[in-house]
């Protein structure tokens, strides 16, 4: 059993993509609480120039709707720009259709809002489960 006092052991960086303040706050807290450095974008597009910068990031935590570009629309790019990175699509539409773009999109999770410590290390243990696959 995993509880949130969970610390991960390798140094794990973040990235939280989310146009609403509140969530980034959530989201930037969950991910220091369990050690991870991270850092929040507010679109799409923010996240794309961020590694278009050369920036990497072991996880991205995408929203699916925000404005400029959306969390769909930054998957594809991301992934059509050779990013590996585990993408877990958290939002709080949930709608099958549009999720199912989102994952077809590229991401590799997807999760409701809000996002909880229990949804974010269930997320993390397929960070490590495709860094051993990929090893």
């Amino acid at each position: 059993m995993v509880n949130g006092n969970q610390k991960f052991q390798a140094k794990i960086t973040a990235l939280v993509v989310d146009d609403d303040t509140t969530n980034r706050t959530i989201h930037r807290r969950l991910l220091q609480n369990l050690g991870i450095e991270n850092q929040e974008v507010r679109n799409g597009k923010e996240a794309i120039d961020i590694h278009s910068s050369g920036r990497n990031f072991d996880l991205i935590l995408m929203d699916m709707d925000m404005p400029i570009m959306n969390g769909i629309e930054a998957t594809k790019q991301l992934r059509a720009m050779g990013i590996r990175s585990t993408i877990a699509g958290v939002s709080t539409r949930s709608m099958e259709e549009r999720v199912q773009e989102f994952m077809e999109a590229g991401l590799d999770d997807y999760q409701e809002k809000p996002l909880t410590s229990a949804k974010l290390i269930s997320i993390l243990h397929k960070i490590n489960h495709n860094a051993s696959i990929v090893s």
